[in-house]
């Protein structure tokens, strides 16, 4: 078949590469006071890059991530993409496909990659890859697997961190993200297709890339090779420093075709340490959508060049509305930084802290003019219950994972408080929580956000009462904690 002799050749050329002489050992015989091993990455004879020495010392900081997620009953024997719209969605809903497996749901097995940034056992990947897990395994270089504890998962950065019981474990060492160049060589190493420790290199295509779904996240453009099981791996410098974590591809197909992109070193390790600080990211909140500006924007509203945010919405009570800002207003500079797009207002007002007060340059009705505005906190996202239970299961004592109302379910549902069930595992699924469902309190504690939740079931006893709003209802839920 066709598969079988392209991974025959594959193999043949492995084969034949691994019997040359290497281009290190054959300067250590020209020059034998040369040193093999050095800061940066060695030119080969035609002018490229030698990796080798890079790779050998950076590979046993770099880790598989392996997970399995128990799917909801409900989507138990639901076909692979099956469209609601299909006829036939409705009766896999409702009775999943022959032969389905009992119990809570079928286990799902994914992975991943990852890498140590200290000695102690934190380890830095993607939010996507264990964000729903209820077991995190972490495989060494050495193949040593030990089960890891989820710290915290911020999925609007893509960023998770996990925790392993061990010590004295070789670390990557951090680089500047901020000085990459685009045109520099960089190199990723990942677990794509579960092939650990695989290799790949390239270019910086660009930087500063905003994705339609990265949020806030200035992603590095690479045209290195990723696929499934990459994410969350390091991206490498010439000197061995990590100066991203890979998190996206672009493809039509799911597999790599040209595009790559990486979350910035810097930006990944600012939310590592607030999560393990505080379990959550503080990120500051403007109030306000907006939209880019092109050269027709521009002539009608008197600028000399397309450039700026231009606000189309203030949202009531939040910072904008109070410091003033209308529709209408064009965005120049923040703290005199130029303002060029909408996604970079996005990412600077992020980055700030909630409470610290920015000056923003803009122009109203075709005169320039400068606004104080005391930012707000933007809505945290996901928090999964991740203390591992009695049975190492990384879903906590509820087992389920949560989020915080955002304004436009708050202002439908009619709510000031509660979480929103995104998943259900465990404990939860036992008892009949599901997703969509919100939580309102704990016995009789207001749940006011996932952190209130969370510290409300650590310290129950052995079960609890979750009053729930579901649908138009409201119904207290007693659940057995793990």
């Amino acid at each position: 078949m066709k598969p079988n002799r392209t991974l025959l050749a594959a193999a043949v050329t492995g084969a034949l590469v691994a019997g040359t002489v290497s281009y290190t050992d054959l300067l250590q015989k020209i020059l034998p006071n040369a040193h093999a091993a050095s800061e940066v990455a060695t030119p080969t004879a035609y002018g490229l890059p030698d990796f080798t020495e890079l790779v050998t010392r950076t590979s046993p900081a770099v880790v598989s991530v392996r997970v399995t997620e128990t799917m909801p009953t409900s989507n138990r024997g639901m076909p692979p993409g099956l469209d609601p719209n299909n006829p036939y969605y409705e009766f896999f809903k409702r009775f999943g496909s022959p032969g389905g497996e009992g119990g809570e749901g079928a286990l799902r097995q994914g992975e991943g990659s990852g890498f140590i940034i200290s000695g102690d056992g934190y380890v830095v990947t993607n939010a996507h890859v264990v964000s729903h897990a209820d077991d995190v395994m972490v495989l060494l270089a050495d193949k040593r697997e030990l089960k890891a504890k989820v710290v915290g998962v911020d999925e609007t950065s893509d960023v998770a961190v996990l925790k392993l019981d061990a010590s004295n474990l070789p670390s990557l060492k951090i680089g500047d993200a901020n000085t990459l160049k685009v045109g520099e060589w960089v190199v990723a190493i990942g677990s794509p297709f579960g092939f650990d420790h695989t290799v790949s290199a390239g270019v910086v295509s660009a930087k500063g890339r905003s994705l339609p779904n990265g949020g806030y996240v200035p992603f590095i453009q690479t045209d290195v090779a990723l696929n499934p099981g990459n994410s969350g791996g390091p991206l490498l410098n010439l000197r061995g420093e990590v100066v991203g974590v890979n998190s996206q591809i672009y493809s039509r197909s799911g597999g790599y075709m040209g595009l790559s992109f990486a979350i910035p070193i810097d930006l990944a390790m600012n939310v590592q340490a607030q999560l393990v600080q505080h379990g959550k990211v503080a990120r500051g909140r403007l109030g306000v959508s907006v939209q880019a500006i092109n050269q027709q924007l521009a002539d009608s509203f008197g600028l000399p060049l397309p450039t700026g945010a231009l606000v189309s919405g203030v949202l009531p009570g939040t910072a904008a509305d109070k410091a003033g800002i209308k529709v209408g207003d064009v965005i120049l500079k923040i703290d005199g930084k130029v303002i060029d797009e909408p996604g970079l207002l996005s990412r600077t007002i992020a980055e700030q802290k909630p409470g610290v007060a920015v000056a923003l340059d803009i122009i109203r009705a075709g005169k320039p003019q400068s606004i104080a505005v005391k930012l707000g906190e933007a809505e945290t996202s996901t928090i999964a219950l991740a203390d591992n239970d009695s049975d190492g299961r990384a879903t906590g004592r509820l087992g389920a994972a949560v989020r915080a109302l955002d304004t436009d379910m708050k202002r439908e549902s009619g709510l000031d408080h509660g979480v929103l069930v995104e998943r259900v595992a465990g404990p939860a699924a036992r008892a009949g929580l599901r997703p969509g469902d919100v939580i309102l309190a704990v016995n009789s504690e207001q749940v006011k956000d996932p952190a209130t939740l969370q510290r409300a079931i650590a310290a129950a006893p052995k079960s609890v009462a979750l009053l729930v709003k579901r649908d138009q209802a409201e119904i207290y839920i007693p659940i057995k904690l793990g």
